[in-house]
């Protein structure tokens, strides 16, 4: 084998074990941030946020900043005043009818594995990587798609993640 091959199998192996380390400090990061007992929601000043146009609300802290509403009034975003990288955002969509088939496939590949403290039934998503963290609430009624989420840097994440997740349960949509 040349000093050139060596030198490609190391990086390879380097690079390799760069991955699979990374990979498991995101595991580790979402298991810690479930066993964090730091939160008390009964500490914070909360507000809540009611959206005109799809009728859905949660609460947020209320000295969070209101980031510029979007136009067509489909949601919001919000920023920690203390940390301008967290961010807790709410909005819907209305599904195009010739939308719903292939929606309603891709959804079977992700079934409920939550349900909000109003008894609605959805998907939760955390996903960690290198950069970012975050939590993503889809509930899903009629021909409206609803949708929760909160971020956070990857390093943060396990300081947010009772927060995220007690404001996704409090995450309420009309009833049918």
């Amino acid at each position: 084998m040349t000093t050139a091959n060596k030198t490609c199998s190391l990086e390879r192996r380097i690079y390799r074990f760069a991955v699979s380390v990374s990979g498991v400090i995101a595991v580790l990061i979402i298991l810690w941030g479930c066993t964090a007992n730091n939160f008390n929601a009964g500490a914070i000043a909360w507000k809540t946020y009611s959206n005109s146009r799809y009728g859905f609300e949660f609460p947020y802290p209320s000295n969070w900043i209101s980031l510029a509403a979007s136009e067509n009034g489909d949601g919001i975003a919000l920023i920690s005043p203390q940390n301008k990288t967290v961010e807790i955002r709410g909005w819907a969509s209305q599904q195009l009818p010739n939308s719903i088939v292939t929606n309603q496939e891709s959804e079977k590949k992700l079934k409920p594995n939550f349900q909000t403290a109003q008894g609605v039934s959805g998907v939760l998503v955390v996903e960690v990587d290198r950069r970012l963290g975050s939590m993503t609430l889809t509930l899903t009624q009629s021909q409206v798609k609803y949708y929760w989420q909160g971020r956070s840097k990857s390093q943060e994440f396990q300081n947010y993640y009772r927060f995220f997740y007690y404001i996704a349960q409090e995450y309420r949509i009309p009833k049918s």
